[in-house]
């Protein structure tokens, strides 16, 4: 019984700490069939440093975490990613432009705002995969929430 107590008491911490899950594009896909919610699409690169700043501060905000998880699906996307991705019945691929450059297809239909792809690039879609925000600068997990909170009462 004792060794029972201490074991859990070890563990619950962990499991009191928030994360945020990352889906796929297609598990996107399923989870639209099961429960309807607009979708949060976070689009970066490996060496945009505003992106890993997101990453490390924003995203991992208990509020932020909170929201997301309960009202949206999210879904990181590396933009210079490689693998082809399906997303609503359509291949999207990487397309080289360079030498070792180059951008993921649907990360330049989520990201591009006028004309140019600029990192981090926030995006959120509705349940029509329909893009109906898009941001291209570093938010604060507070200027975050605060789109998030006016978007459930405009979307």
């Amino acid at each position: 019984m004792l060794k029972a107590l201490l074991i859990a008491i070890f563990f619950l911490p962990l499991s009191t700490f928030a994360q945020l899950p990352s889906y796929s594009f297609a598990q996107l896909d399923s989870l639209q069939k099961i429960e309807q919610k607009n979708m949060v699409v976070f689009i970066h690169t490996d060496w945009c440093r505003y992106c890993q700043s997101m990453k490390n501060t924003t995203f991992k905000s208990k509020e932020v975490i909170q929201l997301l998880n309960k009202k949206f699906w999210f879904a990181d996307l590396n933009a210079e990613e490689k693998k082809d991705i399906i997303f609503n019945k359509h291949t999207f691929k990487y397309k080289p432009t360079g030498n070792n450059t180059g951008i993921h297809e649907l990360a330049e239909q989520l990201g591009t705002i006028n004309g140019k792809i600029s990192y981090p690039v926030l995006c959120i879609l509705n349940t029509k995969y329909e893009i109906i925000f898009q941001y291209d600068q570093f938010l604060s997990s507070t200027d975050l929430l605060k789109v998030l909170n006016e978007g459930l009462k405009i979307f």
